[in-house]
């Protein structure tokens, strides 16, 4: 794949060098499939997700990886730092801890965080933030002795309720600014901030300060599915304008991986190498400018 696009000031940058498959985009393959699926088209990166990591072994999947000639660009997902109950706080502590030695043993400096929806009962947006805040000053040390860095990523305002309580870009900047840059960062996602009319400056906010620690893509169609989970668009099927997002984050200053992650039965019902040849054709189309 040689296809380029315009980096800036310093020129086009090789679309290969900064695609990455999200493992969840292609559910329907073995972590051994997605290591030789990638390997064979040629694509350099893969943001993995614990689950399927810690059932074939972190040890064998670093090896595995490393071997395709991979890099792990993120590991998801660590957070879930909510609850009001100590135990289920402390055993959130350690889950994450836990992570964060996942992501030094896979290669990857990115921890992705979702931060956590509301306890039972509870209508304290304000309160259960604030308890984000204090596991991540709780974190960041352990992360930051891994060459981890935390990634907080917001959703979508629909999932604070019951699994984000951080739902914009604003909303995790302002958490993240609490600590150095290089400990805690954000995500921007194209699927969960597209609606946002504050997004642009927030972007730019994000990447003066270096805190832009992933890059991610899905489109946003519509009506979604019940649940809501698995409703993610193939690039260029929906309402997201992926071309402004990726000319905001380059002027922003990030030159990271770009991730395609899509949850979506429809896509997982295919052949893999189908999925992930669809996904290329569509980043080419949607996100760069062909030469």
């Amino acid at each position: 794949m040689s296809v380029e696009f315009s980096g800036g000031a310093e020129g086009p940058i090789d679309l290969f060098a900064r695609f990455s498959l999200n493992q969840q985009t292609v559910k329907q393959w073995s972590l051994p499939e997605l290591a030789d699926g990638c390997a064979r088209a040629g694509v350099r990166g893969v943001g993995l997700w614990r689950a399927p990591v810690q059932e074939y072994g972190v040890a064998a999947a670093a090896r595995l990886v490393r071997g395709a000639g991979l890099a792990v660009t993120s590991l998801c997902r660590g957070g879930f730092f909510t609850a009001s109950d100590p135990k289920e706080r402390s055993d959130a502590l350690a889950d994450n801890r836990a992570a964060i030695e996942e992501a030094f043993a896979l290669g990857t400096d990115t921890l992705v965080l979702v931060s956590g929806g509301l306890p039972p009962g509870s209508r304290d947006l304000y309160g259960a933030r604030e308890r984000v805040a204090d596991a991540l000053e709780e974190l960041a040390p352990y992360a930051a002795e891994a060459g981890v860095r935390l990634a907080i990523e917001p959703l979508h305002p629909m999932y604070a309720a019951d699994r984000c309580v951080v739902s914009t870009l604003a909303q995790a900047l302002d958490l993240a600014e609490r600590f150095p840059a290089q400990r805690v960062g954000v995500v921007v996602d194209t699927y969960h901030l597209w609606w946002d009319d504050t997004i642009g400056s927030q972007i730019e906010r994000a990447g003066s300060a270096g805190r832009i620690a992933a890059f991610q893509l899905a489109d946003w169609v519509t009506p979604l599915p019940a649940g809501v989970l698995l409703g993610r668009g193939q690039l260029g099927d929906g309402a997201v304008d992926l071309r402004w997002f990726r000319e905001q984050v380059d002027a922003a200053g990030y030159r990271g991986p770009i991730e395609v992650e899509i949850f979506n039965p429809s896509l997982w019902e295919r052949p893999g190498a189908e999925v992930l040849a669809e996904v290329v054709e569509r980043f080419t189309t949607h996100l760069v400018h062909i030469r």
